[in-house]
C-alpha cells in the first residue's frame, strides 16, 4: 500500500499512508472471520514478507490457500511454511499428539522451530506435561534452546512446573538460572518464594515507634542466595548491598508485606516513610515485584494520581508504562489520559503505547486537546510526528469531525510563534482528520462484507 492521493488544493504531506493501516485492516478481517479473495493472496504474502509484525494476521486471512502458494513458490514466502500449525516441508507441523513415537521422533530430530511447535502444543493441551518433555535430553541442548525452551513455561506456568524450574536454578547459563529463579518468584506458593519472603523480612522491617520503615541491607551475598537467583555482582554505579537489597525485595511474595506491616494496605505501606534514603531503592523493587507478580493493587499505589507522574515526581526505578500495563485496560486508559491532560505529550507519549486501541474517549480527548495545545504554542509539528503517526492508528475515528476545525490554517502566529509553523500544524491536522476518515470508511466496508 501506497500513500492517499492528495486531496485537491491540500499539500501532498498531508495525505495519509496507507502501509501503517494494514495491521488494523487485518485485525478487523480476521475479527470478522473473512477470507482473502485468491487473486490478492500474492500482494498479501508480498506485504506479509516485508513486513513481519504482519505476517501471523496476513496467513491467518490467506488460510490454506497462502500455504499452499507459498509451498508452490518458496524463496520470498518461505515464512509462510515456518508459521506455527503451516504443515509446509521442513515447518513446524505438530505431530498428532497421540501418537508418542511421532512426538518423540519430532522432540528428537525436528528443527527447533518443529521442536517449539510441539512444545508449545504439548503446553496447550496438558500444562504441566511441558516440563516432562522439556526434561528429556535438557543437559544436552544448546544453552540459547535451553533458555527459549525455558521462557516458554511463561504461559500457563503451574504448580507441577517447579521441580523441573527447582532443577533448573543449578544450570550452567546464568540466563538459565535467573529465568528459573524469576519464574519460580512469580508461582505462587513456590519454595524459592518462601525463601525469598524470609530474606525479605530479615532487612525491612516496620519501626512502629516512628512508623517509618527501616531498612537494613545484606551484608554479603552467601551460596544459597546465589542459588535463589541473587546476582553478586552489581552493574557499575550500583553498591552491592543496594544490589543484592533490590533483587531480594522483587523477588519476595508482595503478601509479605501487610503481613508484616500490620494488616496495612499497600497503598498504606507505600505510603509510609522510610529511613535512611532507602525509599527509592525500595519503591523501585516493589515496582519490579508488582510487574512480575501482576499485582494491580500495588500498580495502583506505585503510580499514585496522574496529576503527580510527571519527571519532577518519579523516582528512580519507577517504571509508570510497566506498571500501567499490570492494570485493567478502561483504568490505564484513563490514568493515561490524565497524565497527558496534567503534563502534555512530550512527557506522556510513551504511556500511550500501553493503550488498547482505538483509545477511549476520554484518552483521545485528552490527546486531541494537548494537540492543539502545543499548535497554540506556536512551535512547529515536528517534535509531536510520533504523537501525531500514534494518533492516526489510535484515535477513534469519530474525533475527525472535531479535528477537522484544527486543519484550518490562520494568520494567527503565536508572540514568539515560529514563522510558518501555523500551515505546517494545518498539514498535519489534514493529514489526521483524512486517515481517520479512511479508517472510517475501511471499518464500515469490513462490517458490510461480513
Amino acid at each position: 500500500a501506497r500513500a492517499a492521493p492528495a486531496t485537491p488544493g491540500r499539500s501532498p504531506r498531508a495525505a495519509p499512508d496507507l502501509a501503517e493501516l494494514l495491521p488494523e485492516w487485518l485485525r478487523a478481517a480476521n475479527a470478522r472471520e473473512l477470507q482473502a479473495p485468491p487473486e490478492l493472496l500474492p500482494a498479501l504474502l508480498d506485504a506479509a514478507r516485508a513486513r513481519a509484525d504482519l505476517r501471523a494476521e496476513a496467513l491467518r486471512l490467506g488460510g490454506e490457500r497462502a500455504v499452499w502458494l507459498a509451498r508452490l513458490r518458496g524463496g520470498e514466502w518461505r515464512f509462510a511454511l515456518r508459521a506455527p500449525g503451516s504443515g509446509g516441508a521442513g515447518g513446524p507441523g505438530v505431530p498428532d499428539l497421540d501418537d508418542p513415537a511421532a512426538v518423540r521422533s519430532c522432540w528428537e530430530e525436528g528443527l527447533f522451530a518443529e521442536r517449539a511447535a510441539l512444545l508449545a502444543a504439548v503446553r496447550r493441551r496438558e500444562p504441566s506435561a511441558a516440563p516432562a518433555l522439556l526434561a528429556t535430553g535438557w543437559r544436552q541442548e544448546k544453552a540459547e534452546d535451553r533458555l527459549a525452551f525455558l521462557d516458554s513455561l511463561r504461559e500457563g506456568l503451574c504448580a507441577g512446573d517447579e521441580p523441573f524450574l527447582e532443577e533448573a536454578l543449578t544450570d550452567r547459563s546464568r540466563n538459565v538460572r535467573a529465568t528459573a529463579a524469576e519464574l519460580l518468584t512469580t508461582l505462587p506458593g513456590s519454595a524459592l518464594a518462601a525463601r525469598m519472603g524470609v530474606r525479605a523480612r530479615a532487612h525491612v522491617v516496620l519501626d512502629r515507634s516512628e512508623g517509618r520503615i527501616t531498612v537494613e541491607a545484606p551484608h554479603s551475598c552467601d551460596a544459597e542466595m546465589q542459588h535463589d537467583g541473587i546476582e553478586p555482582k552489581p552493574p557499575s554505579g550500583t553498591g552491592e548491598r543496594t544490589w543484592w537489597l533490590g533483587q531480594l525485595v522483587a523477588a519476595a511474595p508482595l503478601e509479605v508485606w501487610p503481613e508484616l506491616f500490620g494488616g496495612r494496605s499497600a497503598e498504606e505501606i507505600v505510603a509510609l516513610p522510610v529511613a535512611d534514603d532507602w525509599r527509592a531503592d525500595l519503591h523501585a523493587a516493589w515496582c519490579r515485584a508488582a510487574t512480575r507478580q501482576q499485582s494491580a493493587d500495588w500498580a495502583r499505589a506505585l503510580l499514585g494520581a496522574a496529576a503527580d507522574s510527571g519527571q519532577g515526581a518519579r523516582l528512580p526505578g519507577r517504571d509508570p508504562a510497566r506498571l500501567l500495563a499490570v492494570l485493567p485496560a478502561g483504568e490505564r486508559a484513563d490514568w493515561v489520559a490524565g497524565a497527558v491532560a496534567a503534563h502534555g505529550l512530550s512527557e506522556s507519549f510513551r504511556l500511550l503505547g500501553v493503550c488498547e486501541v482505538p483509545w477511549s474517549g476520554r484518552l483521545g480527548d485528552a490527546v486531541v486537546d494537548a494537540l492543539e495545545i502545543a499548535r497554540d504554542g506556536g512551535g512547529y509539528p515536528w517534535s509531536f510526528s510520533g504523537a501525531m503517526g500514534l494518533a492516526e492508528r489510535s484515535l477513534p475515528p469519530g474525533h475527525a469531525d472535531r479535528l477537522e476545525l484544527l486543519t484550518r490554517a490562520t494568520d494567527d502566529t503565536p508572540v514568539d510563534g515560529s514563522p510558518g509553523a501555523v500551515g505546517y500544524w494545518s498539514e498535519a491536522f489534514q493529514r489526521l482528520v483524512a486517515t481517520l476518515r479512511i479508517r472510517s470508511a475501511m471499518l464500515a466496508e469490513l462490517s458490510a462484507d461480513g
